[in-house]
């Protein structure tokens, strides 16, 4: 994609589609952790957990049972492959001064994301990921970061607020505050790399397509015009008859 990403414009696209789909979003998250121990359908609910951004991207909405089908399953070789070489060469990235480990998790951060999205195999997942992030490396890094920074930011704040004088029952106050701040983190992260994802792929952001051009009020057509009455064509004045002329009086 030649087409540079818009930081403040893709947070705000994020957090609107992270919004959409929040209470489904948080449901799917509880239903992974609480079955993530589970062998054999956690690797099921991991792949599935990984094409979450696709699925927004498209505008679907979201159902928390969906992390369980099977067709998730289906090619778990292949997603262990992928993450294998993912591991592997970010690790040794890091080895290399750590930067370069920051680069390459930036250009396969889709990799997993294209393997359920375009059922790719691990090899061109790589590759695709590594195409559409070209020249955006450090925009997706700052989109993503800003997001946790200013979550992270508030967070501190009420803590420090509701901490002043160490009242207990304020304390109690500021972290169900924080409790929901967090929960918020999982759907705007989602959203945003859903948006990140659609430009990508698209061009795109999601509300472009959203947008339903309203029809410009109807006008009812106007009722056809009598036709004029034709005015009757005036009529000529008769031609005069000659006046008869009288006999002449007989001498």
């Amino acid at each position: 994609m030649d087409k540079k990403l818009p930081i403040c414009a893709t947070i705000k696209d994020g957090f609107k589609i992270g919004l959409v789909n929040f209470l489904s979003l948080i449901a799917t998250a509880i239903l992974y952790l609480l079955t993530i121990w589970i062998p054999y359908l956690n690797v099921g609910t991991t792949i599935a957990m990984s094409s979450l951004p696709a699925e927004l991207a498209k505008g679907h909405v979201i159902k928390p049972t969906f992390i369980f089908e099977g067709r998730f399953r289906r090619n778990m070789g292949e997603f262990f492959i992928l993450m294998t070489l993912m591991s592997g060469a970010i690790g040794i990235g890091f080895m290399f001064g750590i930067i370069p480990g920051f680069v390459i998790a930036i250009a396969w951060s889709f990799a997993a994301v294209l393997f359920v999205d375009k059922d790719l195999n691990a090899i061109e997942c790589l590759r695709e990921s590594n195409r559409l992030t070209y020249g955006n490396k450090a925009r997706l890094f700052w989109a993503e970061f800003l997001v946790g920074l200013c979550l992270g930011i508030i967070i501190s704040i009420i803590g420090a607020l509701f901490s002043i004088g160490e009242i207990r029952a304020l304390e109690i106050i500021g972290l169900i505050i924080n409790c929901v701040i967090i929960l918020f983190i999982v759907p705007a992260l989602y959203g945003v790399e859903a948006s990140i994802y659609r430009q990508l792929t698209t061009g795109k952001f999601l509300a472009e397509e959203e947008k339903i051009e309203t029809p410009a009020a109807a006008v009812e057509p106007a009722a056809p015009k009598a036709p004029k009455a034709e005015k009757p064509a005036a009529k000529k004045p008769a031609a005069k008859k000659p006046a008869a002329k009288k006999p002449a009086a007989k001498k």
